[in-house]
């Protein structure tokens, strides 16, 4: 894994480092044909990355710098970058290049970042393993030789920084796409809330629970990347918020259902940390909660939105679709007009009423996901797959669901499976959730 964002920017501007360098020694990592590059970015590195990197450096030679200037940083192939091909995971959509790029591409354009490609997903973002059966599947950095699944859908974005391959990545986040494989690969994934960051250039999912997020080395390296994305001139600084005196409700019941034994173990060590640092752990049970199953029933308003979205594109391509896939879609033919408004209804009620339940708290802290990664092989098993997925997207998509903003920090032990420790926290509280994630951070980290 590459040095942190700062530390980046710091050896950049002082001379230490050039970017040219930097982005030759990531596209020497992709290029690897030991390692998973290929089945990170099947579509090869930007054409534009040599390029970009070596006209960062011309204009620092000349003064000319922007707060992320050659950074390198991998971009899912979900969003639309000038020039490239948005292929979304599949086979199905124009391959067309992008006259424009997406909006939160373009402000990372604008400040500088080198985008050395496009990373694999999930097709079309629908489901929390990260297997695509189009493009190949990137293994997990954790016991490689065991081929362990990355999380998804933005399973290429995390495995593009634990191998060094980019500094940071750009992912989506429906039910947790940002956030479950930075558990699984030992990252750092925020998920904003939804409407801080324009989605315009983006493959929708579901027009009501995406966000546009980021996976990195550290929380402040998320923060400096949601900045940017959210529309600030420059890459804002958080102050990193110690847990003492904060106040965290330890949510019970469903979140810590089917744990395995090293999350289990890793989320009381991280609790007993954050407790000796003096942050307050309640354990709580929000009315709200339990009426979220209501809202996944038939698909929920997920497969009515993706439907809606995909209906055209399956009458004429529906073989070529990953059948996983495709079948969440259909999901959303059944659903009627009044079904898919009282679901928009209820999911309203609810976000009003778990803004009011977490105002006394600082934040949510549950484990993102109760399993470690299991191996891809294991899921080619269709109830296995199935019962993973349920897991893999159950805790994460409660921030979803409820318009929140939510991080996932390693907790685990050095040496150990990765385990992520999930924070939420309320609607548009988004830099003071990252600022208690850095805190937070620095207690339960793995060193």
């Amino acid at each position: 894994m590459l040095p942190a964002l700062d530390t980046l920017r710091a050896q950049l501007a002082d001379g230490r480092l050039e970017a040219e360098t930097l982005v030759a020694s990531c596209i020497e990592r992709i290029g690897d044909a030991s390692g998973e590059g290929r089945r990170v970015f099947p579509h090869g590195v930007s054409a534009a990355a040599a390029t970009q990197a070596a006209a960062s450096d011309a204009l620092r030679r000349c003064g000319v710098a922007g707060p992320l200037s050659g950074i390198p940083v991998s971009v899912k192939d979900l969003f639309d970058v000038q020039g490239e091909v948005t292929r979304a995971g599949g086979h199905v959509l124009a391959e067309e290049p992008a006259m424009h790029d997406a909006v939160a591409i373009g402000r990372l354009r604008a400040a500088g970042a080198v985008f050395v490609g496009r990373t694999n997903m999930t097709e079309f973002a629908y489901s929390g393993p990260g297997i695509n059966p189009h493009y190949g599947t990137p293994a997990n950095p954790f016991d490689r030789s065991a081929a362990r699944i990355p999380g998804g859908s933005s399973s290429g974005a995390a495995v593009s920084v634990t191998d060094s391959m980019a500094a940071a990545a750009i992912g989506s986040d429906t039910g947790g796409s940002c956030r479950i494989p930075a558990a699984l690969c030992g990252l750092a994934g925020f998920k904003p809330t939804a409407a801080r960051i324009p989605l315009q250039g983006t493959v929708p999912l579901s027009s009501s629970y995406d966000s546009i997020g980021s996976i990195a080395p550290s929380v402040a390296c998320c923060a400096a990347l949601d900045s940017i994305m959210a529309g600030d001139t420059e890459a804002a600084a958080i102050v990193s918020q110690a847990p003492h005196g904060l106040r965290f409700a330890a949510p019970t019941g469903i979140v810590l259902d089917d744990m395995d034994s090293h999350v289990a173990a890793a989320f009381e060590r991280a609790i007993e940390r954050l407790t000796a640092a003096g942050a307050i752990v309640r354990e709580v049970s929000f009315e709200s909660w339990r009426q979220l199953a209501a809202l996944g029933q038939h698909g929920g308003l997920v497969a009515a939105e993706a439907w809606a979205w995909h209906v055209g594109l399956i009458k004429r391509h529906a073989d070529a679709y990953d059948p996983r896939v495709i079948a969440r879609i259909r999901l959303g033919s059944g659903q009627s007009t009044a079904e898919y408004l009282l679901n928009r209804a209820l999911r309203s009620r609810l976000c009003r009423e778990a803004e009011d339940e977490l105002r006394p708290f600082d934040a949510i802290v549950c484990p993102t996901v109760p399993i470690i990664a299991p191996r891809i092989a294991d899921l080619d098993d269709e109830p296995v797959y199935t019962s993973t997925n349920r897991l893999l997207l159950r805790n994460p998509s409660i921030a979803n669901m409820l318009d929140l903003c939510s991080v996932s920090i390693p907790c685990h032990a050095s040496g150990d499976a990765p385990v992520g420790l999930m924070l939420m926290g309320r609607h548009m509280s988004d830099r003071q959730l990252l600022a208690i994630g850095a805190g937070v951070e620095a207690v339960v980290r793995p060193h």
